[in-house]
Formats: C-alpha cells, structure tokens, sequence
C-alpha cells in the first residue's frame, strides 16, 4: 500500500498493531484486533477513530452560504451559524456524486466535509461554478478528523477542556495548549459523540490525550470496520454502495436531505420528476431470520424465486448478533416480508425491516 497516502496518525496505528486497508486512496486502519470489540466500546462505553481520510475544505468570500445553497440538495438557510447540515451534491440525472456535511461558520464562511474518495469531484465541481470572490481551499492534508463516540464521550472530551453538550448537528470552538480544535457533535456510528477537526501537526498530541483521558472510561481504538457495522446498524449510508451517481436520491431513500421547495439545486429538475413519478426501487433494510451474512452485491429473491433486487451494504451485526443489510429492493414489497439472499450458493432467509435496526443514542442529552 506504499501508493496511498498516510494519515498524521499512522505511526500510532502501527503502533498499536492496526490492520490497514485502502479507503478512497488512504491506507486507514481496518481494526486493532477485533472489530466486535471495537463495536461494543462504542455501543457500551467509548472509541475513538482515526477518520482522517474524510475531505475538509473551506469555503469563504461574500455569499459563500447563497453560492453553496445553490448547489447542494439541502437548505442552508435553514441552519443558523454554528451549525451543521447533512447534504447531498447531486448529478443532472438526481445521482448522488456524493454526500457531505456543511458546518456553517457565517453567511460568508463554511467548512464542507465530503468523502475521500470524492473530495476532489466535489472541490472541482464547485470550483467550476463558484462566482467571483469565492474562495475554495483544500484543507484534506492539513485538518485531521477524531471521532470520539460512545455514552461517555462527553466525558472524555471534557477532560481535555474541549466544550461539550451542546446540541447534535452544532459546533464549537475548542483550544488545545493554544491551537484551536474544531468540536462537532456529529459522527457516523448513532452513538453520542463528537468529531474533532485539528490540524495534522498536533493530531498525534492529542490522540495521545484522548486515550489518557478515556482509560478510566475503557477507551478503545476503532478502526473503519467497526465504523462500517456501526453505521450499518443504524442505516446510514454509504456513499460508493447505498449512495452513488448511478443510484437517485430518491431511490436511496434520502429524500428527507432535499429541499423541494428551493428554486434551485443540482439535479433539482430530474429529482422532481422522480418524486412525481414515484421510483421503482429503493434502499431498504433486511435482518437475517437464520445464520446468512449478507454482503454486497449479493442478489435478494421473493419466495418464489424472483430476483427482487441487491445487497448494497451488508455485514454481521455485533449487536444484534446476526446479519443485516441495506438493499436495493424493487418497490412495494411490505415491511415484514420474507425474502432470501443467496450466499455463497445458498438462499439464506431474510425479513424486510426498517431501519434503524438497533435504538440510536445519538440524540440524547
């Protein structure tokens, strides 16, 4: 993996014996031994994770928010500064070229976190577009991105002196020995928790910090495979399997992050008509009812044979202690039904479930 690039915090991981796998061009850590393990510090108590390889830009000059709000599914206007918005970037066709959050600094100033593997898509994509006075820089080298997570996050956090408590989808500004950390209230797994944005040349510092402060709590690393059957449990998309230029946003059923009463927006003109039309398939849950594992790409079939559609993102879920998919399933298939998913040969019997498949936490306090 001598080809892809290392985040601040490599020789850490290395340290403490990751496994390393490639995520959007990034050699990141898989796990540190376990990834049941890793899942169930964070269900129970708390981990942290090293998500570097995610994008960070900024983007600033006179109506940076009315310029970004033109582009991206979601309202902007809706969100005060401080704030965060989930949102989708969008393909004329109403195809996820990627899903991001934007942390709204001001009127004239955003921070915009996409995936790694589309961090440069999206930066091109706007650049393309931004209007003179608009200023757009990567910062993907220079921010490296903490997520703390888990009932005692707060705890944690507080230790180091960093704000904590304020509401999900909010941010605040933190200090470490004179450096300013960014402290969100957002992550990827449903538990409570904070994403720390810090500069890359103090994130061995204060990962060293966060596990001195977390010992009494249990405090684990967790690499991106617990991250992955964490977001799972909870439905969460991810982008390049349940989210993809190929897939709408209808389909992906993330039709709640787009503002259908803004005049504009990439893709607006397709999406709507998808809305109107109605889709023919769509992202949904499945919860095995036997001993399958679902993977991606695995074909779903009704009882009869039918080929329904495909797993786009399964795993075995620690929690629950069975395995759990999102699909790509024909419409109008009832929740509660029985399909199967043929593993390795064999049709393995699944239900039909809404998501979330386990009680998320991270609204709470």
């Amino acid at each position: 993996m001598s080809d892809l690039l290392e985040s601040p915090l490599h020789s850490r991981h290395v340290a403490l014996g990751a496994k390393f796998g490639p995520f959007g061009g990034w050699a990141m850590p898989l796990d540190y031994g376990s990834v049941v393990a890793e899942h169930k510090a964070v269900r129970d108590g708390v981990g942290v994770f090293d998500v570097s390889h995610l994008g960070t830009f900024d983007v600033s000059g006179p109506g940076t928010i009315d310029f970004l709000n033109r582009c991206v599914t979601n309202d902007l206007a809706k969100i005060a500064d401080g704030q965060a918005q989930y949102n989708l970037v969008c393909n004329e066709d109403g195809g996820v070229i990627d899903d991001i959050i934007v942390y709204r600094w001001s009127e004239d100033h955003a921070l915009v976190m996409p995936n790694a593997a589309n961090a440069a898509t999206v930066i091109a994509a706007l650049t393309k577009v931004a209007p003179a006075g608009i200023t757009i820089v990567d910062q993907h080298r220079d921010i490296a991105v903490l997520a703390v997570q888990g009932t005692t996050s707060d705890e944690v956090c507080a230790a180091l002196g960093f704000p904590v408590g304020h509401d999900y989808m909010h941010f605040a500004v933190g200090d470490f020995h004179g450096t300013q950390v960014i402290v969100c209230r957002t992550g990827y797994t449903g538990e409570r928790g904070y994403e720390l944005l810090v500069p890359a040349a103090i994130a061995g510092e204060v990962w060293d910090a966060l596990m001195v402060a977390g010992e009494p709590f249990g405090i684990r690393a967790c690499g991106l495979g617990a991250r992955d059957t964490l977001r799972t449990e909870m439905g969460y998309p991810l982008h390049g399997q349940d989210l993809a230029p190929s897939i709408s946003a209808i389909e992906s059923g993330a039709g709640w992050a787009i503002a259908w009463d803004k005049p504009t927006f990439w893709g607006a003109e397709a999406l709507r008509a998808a809305k109107a039309a109605g889709p023919s398939r769509r992202i949904r849950g499945l919860v095995a009812t036997g001993r399958g594992i679902p993977r991606p790409h695995m074909s779903v079939v009704g009882t009869d044979g039918e080929v329904l559609g495909e797993v786009t993102s399964g795993t075995f879920s620690p929690t629950l202690g069975k395995g759990i998919a999102l699909a790509l399933l024909r419409t109008g298939i009832p929740e509660g039904t029985a399909v199967a998913v043929e593993v390795r040969g064999r049709q393995e019997p699944f239900e039909v479930r809404k998501p979330p498949f386990v009680t998320p936490g991270v609204r709470e306090g």
